[in-house]
């Protein structure tokens, strides 16, 4: 039985134009606190922008930045950061790399180096509703929860196995393709903030029903009770998913949740 469902963002709980059927999901929402089944977030994407998308529902939970950061709007419940050294170690080796642009995400804000172009800033403003521009990375007094990169659409799948050979040993490489790739800590991942949320709320994963179209879902998808892979997922996560449901432009996440868990 369903004790707490858990939605990817984009691609998943929001169509392609970023929106979601808000009417129809305040009565799903409502009909499950009679229930008292949680809904939670579980996205790649900062904190700050995720919540924007439910300010008429302040008492949701949040798995940010990939499962580095679990929250409510009150409070942290957990957090998990670099250490400095491999911080260091990180932004060096990115800098390196002529193809790459990155921004270093952290608990408190996120953070751009002003070498990158004004293309990628607007972009990232987007996903970063706290994002700083830096001339240097000592100005970053912050705890880092993730390097987000961006690499050309058609090299993905190239610099995500590159980025595993040299990083590897100290960040857990993802990606949701289209040239978005995340280093975050190892062990890492929105099943390991699921767990922790769980361990709060005492829900087990086996209680837990996860929606997700991404690389970045495998975990979460595949350890929960029910893993539900949108139509329109990777073939990678259509394969481990116990259920599908329709497309993230066709709402989905609403209708699974309407006929199989209400």
């Amino acid at each position: 039985m369903t004790k707490l469902i858990a939605v990817d963002m984009d691609g998943t709980f929001l169509r392609d134009d970023k929106s979601y059927d808000k009417e129809k999901f305040a009565e799903i929402y409502q009909e499950l606190k009679k229930r008292n089944i949680k809904f939670t977030v579980a996205s790649g994407n900062q904190y700050y922008q995720i919540i924007s998308f439910f300010k008429d529902f302040p008492d949701m939970v949040y798995v940010a930045e990939n499962g580095a950061l679990v929250r409510t709007e009150e409070k942290i419940l957990s957090l998990h950061f670099f250490p400095k050294e491999t911080v260091k170690k990180v932004e060096e080796f990115l800098l390196n790399q002529a193809e790459l642009q990155f921004l270093v995400s952290g608990a408190e804000s996120a953070y751009f180096p002003v070498q990158f172009t004004d293309d990628y800033y607007k972009i990232s403003t987007k996903y970063y509703y706290r994002l700083k521009k830096i001339h240097d990375f000592s100005e970053i007094d912050d705890k880092v929860l993730k390097f987000s990169i961006s690499c050309p659409d058609e090299k993905t799948d190239y610099y995500v196995d590159f980025l595993k050979k040299n990083l590897g040993d100290c960040c857990n490489v993802t990606s949701s393709g289209h040239g978005d790739i995340d280093l975050i800590l190892p062990g890492i991942h929105k099943a390991h903030g699921l767990a922790e949320l769980g361990e709060v709320l005492e829900i087990p994963l086996s209680e837990m029903t996860a929606f997700g179209d991404g690389g970045n879902d495998l975990e979460m998808v595949k350890e929960v009770g029910d893993g539900v892979a949108m139509s329109n997922a990777d073939p990678a996560l259509l394969k481990i998913a116990d259920h599908t449901t329709t497309s993230n432009n066709e709402q989905g996440v609403l209708t699974y949740i309407k006929n199989n868990i209400l």
